[in-house]
């Protein structure tokens, strides 16, 4: 076979997106994560977003049982899994009738021939057959009969013909394999790994996957044969990396730079349980992972390990987020160390489970009862998500405070490439617990008080047992210093205000402006909208018109600079995945007027979205 640079028919694209979409049962999932897994190791730089059913076990062939796998690949760095795909792959006519308008125009369709039956296409909503009229004729469309193809390349091996069906996600790889130029050798490998011992389905799979291969190569398919080039991207060691993975490595980090015991107290939820998944593989790293009961359990073990010494995690999502809310405050009055995790989702209560939002600002800045100011921390890359866990156990464990690090669906399960750190360079940040007696009473004898403050205003860390250190504990207000049981009223408003202002003090970088420091629109953003927003704010300056970008990690305290960064622009524009929380905070603390772009569909912004809004600010609606 001719090689994919020597071919003719081969044609070279900067980028492309291709979309995986299929019923839950499909594994589209699984296909498109080892074509992303292709993709990295063909050095290409590359972002995903995998899109959950949020009904669960939806009856198989309808819309609501849909699940998809976006991936952007490309030449160059890029922020986001891209505008709208280039290619579909719909393996039944569910998937078709719910993805087909997110297409490009002129994109290529693929699909499992096999499965566009009556009872399917009614399942979906369909009158008649969308492959047999006028429907597809914007798109270049590939029918593949895929269900049957598999079926004859497993025959000879043995496989009942229903066990060999569920292959067909892999022909469906091996096809896309072909079709972009990706590297074979890896899927095989995985697919030996993946299922050792079972070799009947080692042999399904990977009979499926040439098939599909082959089909791309005999079947006239030639003029649909595309190469992206490798990005030029820094040396180093590279990895695929999800932001759940990341925060866990993250956390195992912390750890090791605070020479600190992990202990994770968690609760299942989605989106956040692959963090509890994680970080349950690295016991050797002093990690203790604890399955409670319920919400309440878990963060109440997390801040008993907290006042044991331990670096205390708890991760949730928004529901999670609520019933935790009595103990962190707790963690306020007490002065302890403490991360807690929220992985956004869709909301209120139950709401939408598998889908994205960053709703939880509010609650976060604001959710608790009584005045109990803490720090707050968003993430805005997969990646980006293990450098802020260290941040957030930095803030935690130097301030002896409980810290909120936000990150959201989107953020948790899509991936990107991460250069790997050189580990000599995370900066340590050691702990140092109470010793000894820190104060002489009037009689002359040395004793502990337990809240006598340092000069970053945080109190001693006494590990129960030290000798001589014991010392009252509780959600009862205490007097400052001594650290005894106070109901005085003047003690209790000098112990709000000295919350405050510790938290308040906290040094956090400045708020750093991208692009044109003299344009009239400047965009704020925080959290997963970072990648929309550079990536729209690259095509504006691109083309030659002015704009700037702040992103925000630290929300609470906020950069010391940013009240004079807003002021100097005559158009704040804030894009959210919620109704307006960010923007209300900014109008409040800074008196400018913020303007917001909202989103709550349970999808990421694109950039296409935010390109458009900001070149309507400046004056250009085309």
């Amino acid at each position: 076979m001719s090689t994919p640079d020597t071919a003719p028919e081969t044609v070279q694209v900067p980028e492309v997106t291709v979309l995986f979409a299929g019923d839950s049962g499909d594994g589209m999932q699984l296909t498109g994560s080892q074509f992303t897994l292709a993709t990295a190791l063909a050095r290409n730089d590359l972002a995903t977003l995998p899109d959950f059913p949020a009904e669960i076990r939806a009856p198989a062939g309808t819309l609501a049982g849909v699940s998809a796998f976006q991936v952007h690949i490309s030449d160059h760095d890029i922020f986001t899994p891209g505008d709208a795909p280039h290619v579909l792959v719909a393996m039944n006519p569910a998937a078709l009738r719910a993805e087909l308008a997110t297409l490009v125009d002129g994109g290529t369709v693929i699909v499992n021939a096999d499965t566009f039956v009556e009872r399917n296409l009614a399942k979906a909503g369909y009158d008649h057959d969308p492959l047999e009229g006028d429907d597809l004729d914007a798109y270049r469309l590939i029918r593949a009969p895929m269900t049957s193809l598999t079926k004859e390349a497993c025959k000879e091996l043995g496989v009942k013909p229903r066990d060999a069906e569920r292959s067909k996600n892999f022909f469906a790889l091996g096809l896309l394999s072909w079709m972009y130029s990706r590297p074979i050798e890896p899927t095989i490998e995985w697919i030996e790994a993946k299922f050792k011992g079972r070799d009947l389905i080692i042999a399904a799979n990977k009979a499926a996957f040439n098939a599909g291969h082959a089909y791309g190569e005999t079947a006239e398919l030639s003029d649909h044969q595309v190469i992206v080039r490798p990005a030029e991207m820094p040396a180093g060691t590279y990895t695929n990396i999800n932001g759940n993975t990341a925060l866990a490595w993250g956390l195992v980090a912390a750890g090791q730079l605070s020479g600190l015991p992990i202990f994770l107290g968690s609760y299942p939820i989605t989106p956040a349980s692959d963090i509890l998944h994680e970080l349950s593989r690295h016991k050797e790293f002093g990690v203790t992972t604890f399955q409670a009961e319920d919400e309440i359990a878990a963060v109440g073990s997390a801040l008993g390990a907290a006042y044991g010494g331990h670096l205390g995690v708890t991760t949730t999502s928004g529901p999670g987020m609520a019933l935790k809310a009595e103990t962190i405050g707790l963690a306020v009055s007490l002065e302890l160390p403490l991360v807690i995790v929220n992985i956004q989702r869709g909301g209120p209560s139950t709401g939408l489970p598998t889908k994205t939002e960053a709703a939880d600002l509010m609650m976060a800045m604001y959710g608790r009862h009584g005045e109990s100011p803490m720090p707050v921390i968003a993430a805005k890359t997969p990646a980006d998500c293990f450098d802020q866990a260290i941040e957030a156990a930095r803030i935690a464990t130097q301030y002896r405070t409980p810290v909120i690090l936000l990150s959201d669906g989107y953020l948790g399960n899509s991936s990107e490439p991460w250069l790997l750190p050189d580990v000599d360079d995370l900066e340590p940040f050691p702990v140092e617990f109470a010793s000894g007696f820190n104060q002489v009473d009037e009689e002359g004898n040395e004793i502990f008080w337990p809240y006598l403050r340092d000069e970053k205003m945080a109190r001693p860390w006494a590990i129960p047992g030290t000798p001589d250190l014991m010392h009252r504990i509780g959600g009862l207000e205490k007097e400052d210093g001594s650290g005894n049981v106070s109901y005085d009223g003047a003690n209790h408003a000098h112990m709000i205000a000295v919350r405050a202002e510790r938290i308040a003090r906290i040094p956090v970088p400045d708020a750093e402006v991208c692009g044109d420091s003299d344009a009239d629109v400047l965009v704020v953003g925080w959290g997963s909208t970072w990648g929309a927003i550079a990536a729209a704010v690259r095509r504006i300056r691109n083309g030659g018109r002015k704009v700037a970008h702040v992103h925000l990690t630290h929300l609470n305290p906020m950069p010391a600079n940013l009240g004079e960064v807003l002021s100097g622009f005559s158009t704040v524009l804030v894009p959210e995945m919620n109704l307006g929380q960010l923007v209300r905070i900014l109008r409040d603390e800074y008196l400018v007027d913020a303007r917001p772009v909202n989103k709550v569909t349970g999808q990421p912004f694109t950039p296409a979205e935010l390109q458009q809004v900001i070149l309507s600010e400046l004056g250009d609606d085309t």
